[in-house]
């Protein structure tokens, strides 16, 4: 079982850059799965991306490809998630899942581990 910490929330203006962080303890890390979750409010929590344990091939959602770079570092049990060209639209809670053994996934019923959230705003 893997514990996720997430950071790196705030408020930002619109075109401007935040850079999230996930911190995993509790089990290997090098084994899972990591994705960038996102939930506005009344939404459903959207994909953002996600990088694969085996490969370190990320995948994005068509609405933040090109402005997010996710990126791992298994040394340190830790996942980015730098945006740029943050927009309005992107305001939302934004969640760091785990799944252990996958190579992709993006739905969020797929992931069995969740962090608790930091809140990203952007202002027009």
């Amino acid at each position: 079982q893997v514990q996720l910490v997430e950071s790196g929330g705030g408020l930002e203006q619109a075109g401007g850059s935040l850079r999230l962080s996930c911190v995993a303890s509790g089990d290997a890390f090098n084994w899972y799965l990591m994705a960038w979750f996102r939930q506005a409010p009344g939404k459903d929590r959207e994909f953002a991306g996600s990088i694969s344990w085996r490969t370190n091939i990320p995948r994005y959602a068509d609405s933040v490809k090109g402005r997010f770079t996710i990126s791992r570092d298994n040394a340190k049990s830790t996942v980015h998630l730098q945006m740029n060209g943050l927009k309005p639209e992107g305001t939302a809670v934004y969640y760091c899942a785990a799944k252990k053994y996958a190579t992709e996934g993006t739905s969020a019923k797929a992931y069995d581990y969740w962090g608790q959230g930091t809140q990203v705003t952007v202002s027009s």
